[in-house]
């Protein structure tokens, strides 16, 4: 989430300005929002510190590759994403993540899921849920080379197996 460009608050407000033929994103919590949108000169000295100028040349650049990406799975392009506001395929998580983060952070806060569990639910479901996440887990634990985590991490997906194997009918 971005932070404000003026205190350290989460971001609510996001302002793109055209200064001198530079594109200027300012980043403000709801406060700095109202104090900045009241004063009647934006140029002002109390005016937050812009995010590093970005030409339009490199603005074009960085969209037109983006724009260029396309899933390998089911073909869609990032352009197409941005005009029909929908992803093709859940593989396109994966083929637009650098561009995704970002949106998906401004738009819910977080990048990963950590809504509720439904209650009719299957148990069955929630240890498979806790299991895959674990296996993800321990996936990136041995990638970072933290491999007392690993142990740890494998450990309690062991332990988790073995409670679900104890629990199915026979």
């Amino acid at each position: 989430m971005k932070k404000c460009g003026r205190c350290s608050k989460p971001a609510v407000l996001h302002i793109t300005e055209i200064r001198e033929g530079d594109v200027q994103a300012l980043h403000l919590c709801e406060t700095c929002a109202k104090d900045y949108l009241s004063t009647s000169a934006p140029e002002a000295s109390e005016s937050p510190e812009p995010a590093e100028p970005v030409t339009k040349t490199q603005f074009a650049d960085v969209s037109a590759e983006a724009d260029e990406q396309v899933c390998p799975n089911c073909g869609i392009s990032f352009k197409e994403f941005r005009s029909q506001g929908r992803l093709g395929c859940a593989h396109d998580y994966v083929a637009f993540q650098d561009e995704l983060l970002p949106l998906l952070e401004n738009i819910h806060g977080e990048v990963q899921h950590v809504g509720k569990v439904p209650k009719r639910a299957p148990d069955a479901s929630q240890f498979q849920f806790r299991l895959v996440k674990l296996r993800n887990r321990l996936r990136v634990a041995v990638d970072d080379e933290l491999y007392e985590e690993a142990a740890r991490l494998r450990d309690e997906i062991q332990q988790l197996e073995s409670q679900m194997g104890s629990k199915q009918p026979e």
